[in-house]
């Protein structure tokens, strides 16, 4: 009714998506104050009804103006002199007492009333918690209006928290995670931390750190298919598979996993185990044979068969100890003994001892109980320990992870997670019996579009394109969307949008929106810290969200400049001596 308090004017123009709306003259005020609450017409964000007999249509105002736009036959827009007028884009409606729908199947028409929604309407728009969704936040509106997320959605559609640095990603993440971990249960998530940030923020997760004394972080070299191990030891990929010396390679590394067919996990049929077999082999015993088949000599020439029968061995040397074998020296002449046949193996076996000789790398040449075929746990305790653990949080903290193998380390417990899920996915305890969560903080640096040889993004990718069928949801956190891997944005079904200043960002977010509404995105690079524009399959209606402050907090939040600033700090040379030892180690 036009005499109703949120009365605000009638509709003059209609598109497939949006309509036009012309203010009345009679309101008394810009700012009414509905039921003691007062509310601001015109706002950018805001909600509007159009009441239609028993169906409600509601909208967003996406921009207020004095002049209405009309359109001539030709495109070219005119501009009519008149009074206010509000464009507002259609988001979806009600009909009688069932509950909001995205969507418009009925349009409204030309003069139909528009409406102020209040904070009842929000409410009957949002709805009330239910054990299918979570609390995200507060919407910027209301105070005491609390919006919910769907769950399922949520996780299996995979989401992504996007903003610019000091906007409140990290937060977000903490609200999000806590608001999983508090409702159910039975959650589990996993969460790639790069930087080491969030362990402060969760006390009680199951924290595994690269080198930690007491919980550390084992990631075994042999997880990785062959491809993986290839690249990571002798510098090689696909393209080398031509190649002699690749082909043997493969080969030996096959005949060492085929030895260790008797496993803790169970035995395995030998004839089944092939190069990219998560076995367990001792990776010095591979260096050890490569040399030992360049440097032998033979008592045969290199024409007939030169194995260890013939071998002109002296001293077998040490693998463990990185010790090669000594043999009698070749005779310069065509005389016994003879110079070994295979060369093939000339430059892999100097790129792999630079490996194992690089400390840098211990995480995964030494993993603890997980080192070899002798070692007292097998891949049953790595599952376990990372997703089966009673607590429901496991934080792969990778901050002793050396740059250059990043790529390789999270792209290897991705796969082995998601391997674990689709082999477990009709067992009761796992797959899709009890979902799992997987997110990536500062999943630019290693999930650019640009790496065209990137293992992480390979198998992130493969998460974000398959992992729903067998109960694996993602999650992406980044502050420069410009530079994700569009595979994974396009695969985003729920998005939550931090502020954001740079124009590449804010058009990749906007065209990455699920729910393609523009008039909120346009609202990314003036919203406030800890404030989120939220749209998606997991949110009824996109809305514009003020997450809570979380304590205790990540350690990614800004140092106290000025505090730190004021006050004077003695030191001297000798004092920065732990500093440079900690550079010179790459450890915390």
């Amino acid at each position: 009714m036009r005499t109703d308090a949120t009365y605000l004017g009638i509709i003059i123009r209609v598109d497939s998506n949006a309509v036009e709306v012309e203010l009345s003259n009679d309101i008394p005020s810009a700012a009414p104050i509905i039921n003691g609450r007062l509310y601001k017409i015109g706002q950018i964000g805001t909600f509007v009804k159009m009441p239609m007999g028993n169906i409600t249509i509601y909208g967003i105002v996406s921009s207020v103006s004095n002049r209405p736009i009309n359109s001539d036959d030709d495109g070219t827009k005119n501009f009519i002199a008149g009074s206010r007028f509000l464009s507002v884009q259609l988001v979806g409606e009600k009909i009688g007492d069932s509950e909001f729908e995205k969507g418009v199947g009925t349009y409204p028409t030309i003069n139909d009333e528009v409406h102020l929604v209040i904070e009842k309407d929000l409410f009957d728009i949002y709805g009330e918690k239910n054990i299918g969704s979570i609390e995200i936040g507060k919407h910027s509106s209301s105070e005491n209006l609390s919006v919910y997320v769907d769950t399922h959605n949520l996780i299996l559609r995979h989401c992504g928290i996007l903003g610019s640095t000091g906007s409140g990603k990290s937060n977000t993440t903490v609200s999000l995670l806590k608001a999983i971990l508090t409702d159910y249960q039975g959650s589990r998530i996993i969460l790639v931390d790069p930087h080491g940030e969030y362990a402060s923020a969760f006390p009680d997760a199951n924290v595994l750190k690269i080198g930690h004394a007491h919980k550390p972080l084992h990631i075994p070299f042999w997880l990785m298919n062959f491809d993986e191990l290839a690249y990571f030891l002798v510098g090689a990929d696909q393209r080398d598979d031509q190649k002699v010396e690749y082909r043997l390679f493969r080969e030996l590394v096959t005949k060492l996993k085929k030895e260790n067919f008797k496993l803790k996990s169970g035995d395995v049929n030998p004839d089944l185990i092939t190069a990219d077999s998560p076995i367990p082999f001792n990776v010095r015993k591979l260096w050890h044979k490569m040399n030992w088949l360049l440097n032998a000599s033979f008592s045969v020439t290199p024409k007939d068969e030169q194995t260890e029968v013939t071998a002109k061995e002296v001293n077998a040397g040490n693998y463990d100890q990185l010790i090669p074998a000594t043999f009698e020296p070749y005779a310069l002449t065509n005389a016994a003994p003879f110079k070994s046949k295979h060369i093939e193996y000339y430059s892999y076996e100097k790129k792999l001892l630079s490996r194992l000789r690089d400390s840098r790398y211990d995480f995964l040449f030494n993993p603890g109980d997980y080192k070899d075929e002798n070692s007292s746990k097998d891949l049953h305790n790595l599952l376990s320990d990372w997703v089966g653990s009673e607590k429901k949080l496991a934080i792969l903290d990778l901050s002793g992870v050396p740059f250059e193998v990043l790529d390789i380390t999270i792209g290897l417990i991705t796969r082995f997670v998601y391997d674990s899920m689709f082999w477990g996915r009709h067992e009761s305890y796992t797959g899709k019996n009890r979902p799992l969560l997987l997110a990536y903080e500062e999943a630019h640096t290693y999930l650019g579009k640009n790496e065209k040889n990137s293992y992480s993004k390979a198998a992130v990718e493969k998460v974000f394109k398959e992992g729903r069928k067998f109960g694996v949801g993602a999650l992406v956190i980044s502050q420069r969307p410009s530079e994700i891997s569009e595979t994974i944005l396009a695969q985003i079904g729920t998005l939550i949008a931090l502020r954001l200043t740079n124009s590449g960002d804010q058009s990749i977010v906007k065209s990455s929106a699920p729910d393609n509404l523009n008039s909120l995105m346009d609202l990314l690079p003036s919203l406030r810290v800890g404030e989120a524009v939220i749209a998606g399959e997991a949110i009824k209606i996109p809305s514009r969200v003020r997450l809570k402050l979380n304590y205790p907090r990540p350690t990614s939040e800004d140092p106290k400049l000025v505090e730190c600033w004021t006050k004077s700090h003695e030191s001297d040379a000798e004092s920065y001596k732990t500093v440079v030892t900690k550079i010179r180690e790459q450890k915390i």
